[in-house]
């Protein structure tokens, strides 16, 4: 079946008016609600990609999903990205204190670490064997910190446009996570106690 058909086709199921009856199923749109439970948000041109379709049909099938109140637009800094939630039926969660926010953000990082290494070897072949996964303890004052911070900020300054920018990402490229965090060790075990910086010279 062509695009084309494949668009009559739900135009020909559609239902009479937006937000009345059962959307009926369809390939490409049970599709896109796979991806957008998997992924939380997602634009046409990334359900393009995933899918084989092109960023017009999944913009259609999106539209058709958004009128019968299954998806809604997710907040975005305008433009012509336009990015898709599934509908929220239940009030946004209050914001987490940044403790907290802390704490769910490594909780994250630690899931999903574990999950790739549960799943590598049935990764994509080019993929197995190129995570990264390193430490280092060096001796830097509180000046040079904020310098290697911002000298890894720089580094992946270049990369950051495709997270917005899907068109501009290579062929191959998928999400990677990179965690980096820097604080000092501070003297006297794991409650702190003591000195920071030994005798302060």
């Amino acid at each position: 079946m062509t695009e084309e058909e494949m668009r009559n086709d739900a135009d020909a199921g559609a239902g009479p008016a937006a937000g009345t009856g059962a959307l009926p199923r369809h390939a490409v749109r049970d599709g896109l609600l796979d991806l957008l439970a998997e992924g939380g948000t997602l634009t046409s041109t990334e359900a393009a990609a995933r899918l084989g379709y092109s960023s017009g049909l999944c913009s259609f099938h999106l539209r058709q999903l958004a009128r019968y109140g299954l998806i809604e637009e997710a907040p975005h800094s305008g433009g012509r990205v336009r990015p898709w939630r599934l509908r929220r039926t239940e009030p946004e969660p209050e914001p987490l204190p940044a403790e907290g926010f802390g704490e769910l953000a490594r909780g994250l990082e630690d899931e999903s670490y574990q999950r790739w290494l549960d799943l590598r070897d049935r990764a994509p072949e080019q993929w197995r064997g190129r995570d990264e996964a390193f430490s280092a303890v060096v001796y830097l004052t509180p000046e040079e910190l904020g310098g290697v911070a911002e000298a890894v900020r720089q580094v992946l300054a270049g990369y950051r446009r495709r997270e917005q920018q899907p068109e501009s990402r290579p062929e191959r490229a998928l999400p990677v996570a990179l965690i980096t965090r820097l604080f000092p060790l501070l003297p006297g075990g794991p409650d702190g106690n003591g000195e920071a910086g030994g005798d302060g010279r």
